[in-house]
């Protein structure tokens, strides 16, 4: 408070004029619930939310109290006036900023366009509006940014594809731009409609995952096992968003069920496999579910002030497995020892190296071996 004071003497008037969490408020994606974003927006530009306080500080301790962080409902700071202290107003100067890339499409959708049809701006302010980055580089938006976005070429998808291998993606609506528009290098279109099929699975909409934790899972996995018993493709890849998404909720009862419904599906998939004579690849980006509870240095779990154990909600920083087999998996082909800090960057060459391929010089390593027996 007191920095704030000294910058409000040198004539920097900032402050915070609204919030909530991020799973509830403003950053949906892939267009799975607008209403998501809406709440955003009667917030950051209407000034109108359910909760009003004087001070963010205030707001964050009140609203946690029936909520966590993730899932905090829309605030307004409001004057001693109940006034609204900053919504957006024609002549504003807007920055949107976030790590993800695809939490900003739709809120740059809003307030860049002026033909939008998702629901009632009510009032649509004439702002001059820049992104970090380029967030969709095949829509162009937004059409102002501050840092030109990164040119990614050569991925492991568009290789496969220019050799040949016929590929099926499948996700539910949340992940379903993981298994295509990032695995891709942030292109959402095909390579070679050809030999590319993506299916989206619709997620649950208006509600929190916990509420349905199976999700989408087993639609996934009877998809994947469809694809990979029609002999069709020569790689299947999806994503089983149960561990991450409900996870997030902090409802250890629900993720208890989201990874039974996880598992369920992953039985399926390789079911199918070992029926095709086929190889399996099994990992994730990060950890969630497997451990929910904040713990001290010591790793001893921690307590608030009423003796109720603090929830973990947030993704985990511990190390990810990986399982590869399957009946086609060549003999001899082992775990490499040499790559002591290999991570998801190794997977791609690791995915190139089973389909018969060389990865190029400049990719992470490929974490297997041919062992001679």
């Amino acid at each position: 408070m007191n920095d704030l004071a000294n910058l409000r003497e040198k004539g920097v008037d900032a402050r915070i004029a609204s919030g909530g969490g991020r799973m509830y408020v403003t950053m949906d994606r892939y267009e799975n619930d607008w209403d998501v974003v809406k709440r955003g927006w009667d917030a950051q530009v209407l000034g109108e939310a359910p909760h009003k306080f004087t001070n963010a500080v205030e707001a964050v301790k009140k609203l946690r109290e029936n909520a966590n962080d993730q899932y905090l409902p829309p605030f307004v700071i409001v004057d001693e006036h109940n006034k609204a202290v900053g919504p957006i107003v024609d002549g504003d100067a807007v920055v949107t900023f976030n790590f993800r890339a695809d939490r900003m499409v739709m809120l740059a959708k809003a307030l860049e366009y002026q033909d939008f049809d998702k629901f009632d701006r009510v009032r649509f302010p004439k702002i001059r509006y820049a992104g970090m980055l380029q967030y969709d580089g095949e829509l162009k938006l937004p059409s102002h940014y501050l840092v030109s976005p990164p040119e990614i070429d050569r991925t492991s998808g568009e290789y496969l594809v220019y050799n040949g291998i016929r590929t099926f993606a499948c996700s539910e609506t949340v992940k379903f731009g993981h298994v295509t528009f990032f695995w891709n290098g942030n292109r959402s279109g095909y390579f070679n409609p050809e030999l590319e099929k993506y299916v989206e699975i619709p997620s649950d909409i208006g509600i929190s995952f916990n509420l349905q934790p199976k999700m989408k899972a087993l639609e996934i996995g009877e998809s994947a096992r469809d694809a990979i018993l029609s002999l069709k493709f020569d790689q299947v890849r999806v994503n089983i968003a149960n561990g991450d998404m409900v996870g997030h909720t902090g409802d250890i009862q629900a993720t208890i069920v989201a990874c039974k419904a996880a598992d369920e599906a992953v039985k399926m998939i390789l079911d199918a496999i070992e029926q095709v004579g086929g190889i399996y690849v099994v990992t994730a980006d990060h950890g969630n579910a497997e451990d929910m509870v904040k713990r001290d240095k010591c790793g001893q779990p921690l307590y608030d002030k009423n003796g109720q154990l603090q929830i973990l909600t947030s993704h985990t920083c511990h190390p990810v497995p990986i399982a590869i087999g399957g009946p086609g998996l060549a003999p001899g082909v082992r775990f490499r020892n040499d790559v002591p800090d290999g991570g998801l960057a190794n997977v791609a060459a690791t995915i190139m190296n089973l389909h018969g391929f060389v990865a190029p010089n400049d990719y992470e390593p490929t974490l297997i071996q041919v062992v001679d027996n």
